[in-house]
């Protein structure tokens, strides 16, 4: 989408976006069940650091959007504690806080070299903050050992603390929950997040076709080939289906990045939705879970991004709430029964009480099968030989799965890949945003 509206923004016509699926938005398409209740693919916190994706934006929704002041926490089998976890440590018991604030205290002054994501959480925060929150939170994210993830990926994803402020926190009680670039985010008013690409293909819709899912390509020729028999040229190629089946379709590409591909891995999410035929007295967005025995890394609680996602826009009758639920070859779930243990573990932890199980009218499993492109030890490697040569066959993979990279797959990341992708085409630019 970034780069179809980069290419209409400069005049140029010759151009196609074809997309797999009957509808445009990719993961952040949004469904309708037959309650009226309106459902994303999980939680999507629209917020930017682009003045051009802000333009995109505003361009689309105009007035009709809602601007959010995020209220996160985070659901200790204890205690809730406002996020992030680690600046607001105030909230556990006090035989937490001694172990989380003694171990940041030690890992605040020694210096180790992190080989892995877990040995960089325990050198950044310690112990005690590794196991009440760091090591269960990434875990039931990512679905995937973390000492078999790669550090450098972090960036802005994770809050990294300030010793002193961590204990100024707590002395004087204050509250430190600013942290992140979607402190501030925004949310169509009607549509839900889907809204937004709605929208962008029916301005774009001389240039776009649904229903084309290709089956392979030949880099060498520069052809597609679509499943209902179609077929089309091109230039240049931007992609953005998964880099490792992109790599498994193209015929031409050497047997050794065929192998180097199969190092690029991915987790896979469930989206237990549920719909109640109740107002919840709550102004959180959302919340991550810890609790060994809660099946989802994180519940939305959906209804609070816009009254109009609940039937009728009723929601001071109606609420949703969705459970993201992590599993991969790493870890498995039981997907027939995880809507009842997602409600199960609802009713332990204090969001809905047994009662409330009677009054769930909607109910929706939603199976993401490449949810978040894990940051593995051999991600890097394995990019650092498959880009080179797609971009020496005018091929450009990009996006939060074309990029394989999870640091620069937020939504206003990937459709600037798409602008700067444009821009290196036609003008030879720089990309700021994917690089290698």
């Amino acid at each position: 989408m970034g780069a179809a509206w980069r290419l209409r923004e400069l005049g140029h016509e010759n151009w196609t976006l074809y997309e797999k699926e009957g509808h445009f938005g990719g993961l952040s398409a949004t469904f309708t069940d037959e309650n009226g209740f309106l459902w994303d693919k999980g939680i999507h916190v629209i917020h930017s650091h682009f003045r051009y994706f802000d333009k995109f934006l505003a361009d689309i929704l105009g007035k009709s959007q809602y601007k959010r002041r995020r209220e996160c926490w985070v659901k200790t089998p204890s205690n809730w504690v406002p996020y992030p976890f680690q600046n607001n440590l105030r909230y556990l018991k006090k035989d937490e806080q001694i172990e989380c604030v003694l171990g940041l205290a030690e890992a605040s002054y020694r210096a180790k070299k992190s080989n892995n994501f877990k040995e960089w959480i325990l050198n950044t925060f310690g112990k005690g903050i590794a196991e009440y929150f760091m090591f269960p939170d990434n875990l039931g994210r990512w679905a995937y050992p973390l000492e078999k993830m790669d550090a450098g990926w972090i960036a802005e994803r994770v809050s990294v603390v300030d010793f002193k402020r961590v204990l100024e926190n707590i002395i004087f009680e204050k509250d430190d929950v600013s942290w992140g670039s979607n402190n501030l985010f925004v949310f169509p008013k009607k549509g839900g997040t889907g809204k937004i690409f709605q929208r962008a293909a029916e301005i774009l819709k001389k240039n776009v076709k649904a229903d084309s899912e290709i089956i392979s390509i030949d880099a060498a020729e520069k052809n597609i080939f679509f499943k209902d028999g179609e077929s089309d040229a091109y230039d240049y190629l931007v992609n953005t289906m998964p880099l490792d089946k992109f790599v498994r379709l193209a015929e031409g590409v050497p047997v050794f990045l065929k192998k180097a591909s199969e190092d690029l891995l991915h987790n896979n999410v469930l989206v237990v939705c549920l719909g109640i035929d109740k107002p919840m007295k709550t102004t959180k967005n959302w919340a991550y879970f810890t609790g060994k025995d809660v099946p989802f890394f994180r519940l939305t609680f959906f209804h609070n991004f816009s009254p109009y996602i609940v039937p009728e826009g009723k929601n001071k009758k109606y609420s949703s709430l969705m459970c993201e639920v992590g599993y991969s070859r790493s870890k498995k779930i039981d997907k027939k029964n995880i809507a009842e243990e997602c409600v199960k573990a609802l009713i332990s932890s204090g969001v809905l009480s047994a009662k409330d199980t009677e009054k769930i009218i909607s109910k929706k499993v939603y199976d993401i099968p490449c949810a978040y492109p894990i940051p593995t030890l051999k991600r890097d490697a394995s990019l650092r030989k498959i880009q080179p040569f797609l971009m020496e066959n005018n091929i450009f993979s990009r996006g939060r799965f074309g990029a394989w990279k999870y640091e620069i797959g937020n939504m206003d990341h990937c459709f600037m890949q798409g602008v700067e992708t444009v821009d290196k085409i036609l003008n030879n630019k720089n990309e700021t945003v994917w690089s290698l």
